[in-house]
């Protein structure tokens, strides 16, 4: 649903990185969030700017909202939606995924779903070869295949090439 970014103010108060569709839903007054350190819930929202700003029940200064940085937030799979489209995915469900060519060869493994203002990005780790990005739009990624663990990646000329 999110990362918890940097502490606002004085008061415990932090930014949060939105990876959900319905961040006032998600993040309402009382909701009850599972992070990687255990369970958090939400005392106040706000949007500041771009910037939604969280205040935690129990983060009441700075040093205690700058422990919680970088802390991925999550939703449990069962409370989340079934998706109507068949060409519409959790990260969840991309992260880990084999990326292989259109010929087979392996590529690498998702790593990441970049949310970008110019659309979404797959992070694809490769082994031998930097990290590259791929946009994840059906004319680069024409195949998903959850149940076989794969994306297929077909990639424009020069995608591959780059540092």
């Amino acid at each position: 649903m999110g990362r918890i970014g940097k502490p606002m103010g004085v008061k415990g108060e932090v930014t949060v990185e939105v990876r959900t569709d319905d961040p006032d839903d998600r993040f309402a007054d009382g909701a009850v969030l599972t992070t990687e350190i255990g369970t958090i819930t939400v005392e106040s929202s706000r949007y500041q700017g771009k910037y939604l700003v969280v205040a935690f029940e129990g983060v009441h200064d700075r040093n205690a909202a700058e422990a919680l940085r970088d802390t991925l937030v999550h939703v449990d799979r069962s409370e989340l939606p079934e998706l109507e489209g068949e060409d519409e995915f959790y990260d969840t469900q991309l992260i880990g995924l084999a990326a292989v060519l259109v010929d087979g060869t392996e590529l690498g493994t998702v790593d990441d779903v970049l949310h970008l203002p110019g659309g979404d990005v797959l992070s694809v780790r490769r082994e031998a070869a930097a990290e590259v990005l791929v946009p994840f739009v059906k004319a680069i990624v024409p195949s998903v295949d959850l149940a076989g663990g794969r994306v297929v990646v077909d990639p424009p000329d020069g995608l591959l090439d780059l540092p």
